[in-house]
């Protein structure tokens, strides 16, 4: 799943070591992010309680409902094409390497360098890494090794792709600062720590926000062809194909609303509502229909999996803006 730009750039957990730094620690010692924390003050540790605070401005496209938007025209051939009998699939649980992880940290952490593969589509940084933070797949992983750190005092996100430590800081494919207060996007053509040039953090399934019983944002998920072009928020394509029946990056479906989940458990209901509220984000490459969260040993594995009984026949896309095709 990674960054392919037609040209050059293919555009677009570990459980943490114990510490006795603040950042490190796991709130409510669980390793899943606890709370009890003040209301809209994040604790601090590997898969933190956000405590009721939501990234980005109230009207950022994250948090901005679409269940009542027009359909858009090209809808039924999206849908196909991304695959209409492929199952939804959750792709985190109580596995610690299954989920992207993330940690919140406070905004007097020590900052690194960071060297880039791709310095020309990267933030600069530093950026405020702890010892031993979480990497996706765990720290011998292979993979995408996304890092993700919330500065919760300063509220900026700092996201690395392809994350590895060296002897005088780290290297990584590619890094993104997002400020959490503002609404301004990538420059256009730039990835990100994602292929779309989009946050990853934000479009995260929280262990706590089901535990509250709502989900206030859209879901990131990924499809396993997309088209040469991205819708905003996105800023980056990844693929050469012109096919139109093809998704953009950036790309918003929502599950049908005459689809029923009322017979779902109570987990698998906050997440599939939040679907129709919210919607999924074509974030990057993958697997069909893959969308992600956070690990954290309270999920109940069995009420996830029943959520790939929803196939692609039961999602829409909603209606586009312009797309960006070079």
């Amino acid at each position: 799943m990674r960054h392919i730009t037609t040209m050059v750039l293919c555009a677009v957990v570990a459980a943490c070591a114990s510490s006795t730094d603040p950042e490190h620690r796991t709130v409510g010692g669980d390793g899943g992010g606890g709370g009890g924390g003040a209301p809209g003050v994040p604790d601090l540790g590997v898969n933190a309680n956000l405590n009721g605070k939501r990234p980005f401005p109230d009207d950022n496209p994250w948090n901005t409902p679409v269940d009542g938007l027009p359909l858009d025209p090209n809808s039924a051939r999206i849908i196909a094409s991304i695959g209409l009998t492929d199952s939804l699939h959750p792709d985190f649980g109580t596995e610690p390497t299954y989920g992207i992880p993330y940690v919140v940290v406070s905004g007097t952490t020590a900052t690194s360098t960071v060297a880039f593969d791709y310095s020309d589509e990267s933030d600069p940084g530093p950026y405020p890494i702890p010892s031993n933070p979480p990497i996706e797949g765990g720290a011998g992983s292979t993979g995408d090794r996304h890092i993700l750190i919330i500065d919760r005092d300063n509220w900026k996100l700092y996201e690395l792709y392809a994350a590895y430590p060296g002897g005088s800081g780290w290297t990584a494919g590619s890094g993104a600062i997002f400020d959490f207060n503002s609404n301004v996007l990538r420059p256009a053509g730039w990835t990100s720590a994602d292929a779309a040039g989009l946050p990853i953090f934000p479009g995260l399934v929280r262990y706590e926000e089901v535990e509250d019983g709502v989900i206030r944002h859209a879901i990131r998920f990924t499809v396993r062809r997309s088209r040469h072009a991205y819708v905003a928020p996105a800023t980056h394509y990844a693929s050469s194909s012109t096919n139109d029946s093809l998704p953009p990056m950036g790309m918003r479906v929502r599950l049908k609303a005459s689809f029923d989940i009322s017979g779902f458990p109570p987990q698998a209901q906050v997440i599939l509502q939040a679907m129709k509220t919210y919607g999924m984000m074509v974030a990057d490459n993958g697997s069909d229909w893959f969308f992600q969260g956070a690990s954290d040993p309270r999920w109940d594995d069995d009420a996830l999996d029943t959520i790939k009984g929803v196939t692609g026949s039961n999602f829409e896309v909603v209606k586009m803006g312009p797309l960006t095709t070079n």
